[in-house]
This record gives structure tokens, sequence and C-alpha cells, in this order.
């Protein structure tokens, strides 16, 4: 295989100035193992995608390729912008209290007081003010959660990438944390590539949804949610966009 071309923002210019991600034809593989092949995509400013597939399909991999961290094998990758990875494991540094971890997501550089006024800014928006000076492990899993989305956003990135951030979470607090997060991005605004194997997270919050099938994965279906998120299982067009999805993997009757 040829290496693939993979354009920075540099060298995005031609590229339609909405589209923050466009795959074309891209494939990536691990040795003889091909994990992606054939992949198109395209990502514009300000949306939500969600992509949604079983297990071990490569939705990890596809995130790795976005962000820059992997290089495509073979096919087109442009990113304009820069990007920051929200984890399913999680990445903060369990000696700093929750105000420092936030604080190591801002751009360098900041004076000081205009690092704390930031700071300050994030820990309200995701409600953790009177827990600035809590560390990690005096924390409940939705709380770190938001501590780990306050310091991505603080990052100030074109592009948040989102590895199924909520899948060790309890039903009820991954409910809480999509509400969260449509909140917060209705106020700061952002481009969110979120992966998930769960489908009806999927639909309560993409304003797009990618249906990705088995390794070698490729782009099975694209569905467009009808109703603004954050939206509910009774809302217009979600029953059928999940009914949808799961025939496409394969799991109904």
């Amino acid at each position: 295989m040829t290496a693939a071309a993979t354009t920075t923002a540099a060298n995005a210019a031609a590229a339609n100035a909405d589209v923050v991600l466009d795959l074309r034809g891209v494939g990536f593989a691990y040795g003889a193992v091909t994990v992606i092949d054939g992949l198109d995509l395209e990502v514009r400013r300000g949306e939500l995608v969600v992509c949604v597939g079983p297990s071990g399909c490569g939705k990890t991999t596809l995130l790795g390729l976005l962000g820059g961290h992997l290089a495509p094998t073979r096919g087109t990758l442009i990113r304009a912008g820069a990007s920051r990875t929200i984890y399913q494991d999680g990445g903060l540094f369990p000696w700093l209290t929750v105000r420092e971890n936030v604080a190591l997501g801002l751009p360098r550089g900041l004076p000081p007081d205009d690092a704390r006024r930031k700071v300050d800014d994030w820990l309200d928006l995701t409600h953790l003010t009177d827990f600035s000076g809590h560390y990690p492990h005096q924390l409940s899993g939705g709380m770190r959660q938001r501590v780990e989305l306050g310091r991505a956003l603080a990052a100030e990135t074109d592009v948040l990438l989102m590895d199924e951030p909520f899948s060790a979470l309890d039903y009820q607090t991954r409910m809480r944390m999509r509400r969260e997060l449509a909140s917060t991005l209705v106020a700061r605004q952002r481009t969110v590539v979120f992966v998930t194997h769960d489908i009806e997270e999927a639909v309560m919050l993409g304003d797009r949804i990618i249906v990705l099938g088995a390794r070698p994965t490729r782009v099975r279906r694209e569905l467009h949610l009808p109703t603004a998120r954050p939206r509910q299982p009774a809302d217009p067009g979600v029953a059928e966009a999940e009914q949808t999805i799961m025939e496409e993997l394969g799991l109904t009757a």
C-alpha cells in the first residue's frame, strides 16, 4: 500500500471552509490486519457526529486518525484545526485538584489573571465550582467525567473527540452526562466526533449518526436526526433511527 496523503490545516484552504474533517477512501491496517477500509466521512463545523458500531470495529482507531495520532495507510485525510480527545478510561491526574486538572487544558502562555478567570468560567459551566479543591478520588464517576469535559473544552481546540467517555458510568449518570454535554455545547459550541457502541446514546446525542460495520470497518449508513439535542425517546424520528441502526447492525430478529 502507498502512504496516504494526510493534510493539516495549513494545506486545507482549498477545502470547504465549513468542513473541519474530511476522509476520502481512508484505510488503516495494523500489519496484516486491516481495521478500516475505504472509509469516507465529512464533518462540518459545529456538528455533533456520533459514530456507532459493534465492539472491535475500529472506532477508537478512527479517533486516532482524526486526532492525528495515527496516519492512514491509504486514502486522504484533511484536518482543519486542532483537536482534543476524551478517552473512556479517563486521564485525570490524581495528585491534582479539580481546578489544577482543568487548568492543564488551557492554552499555554496565558497571563495568570486570564488563566484564573478562564478556569473559573469552565468550573462554573460544568457545575464544579464547589468542588474545585477536591481531588479525583473524592469525586463520583460522573463528576470526574465533568472535570475531563471541562479540561478538554478549556483547550479551546476546534474539534473535540470523545471515545465512549460515559461507558463506565451507571445508566442514570450516563443520562445526566448526555444532558450536561448537550447543554455545555449550546453555551460553547464545538465540533464533536463521539464514538460509542450504545445505540440509545447515539440517537440521544447526535446531529448526525454514522453507522459503522464490523472490521474492516466502513460507513454502512448515515442518519440525520430531525429534532434538536438534547432530545427525548418520544421525540420525532428517535425510535425510527434506533430501529434503523439495530437493523444495520443485525440486532433485530
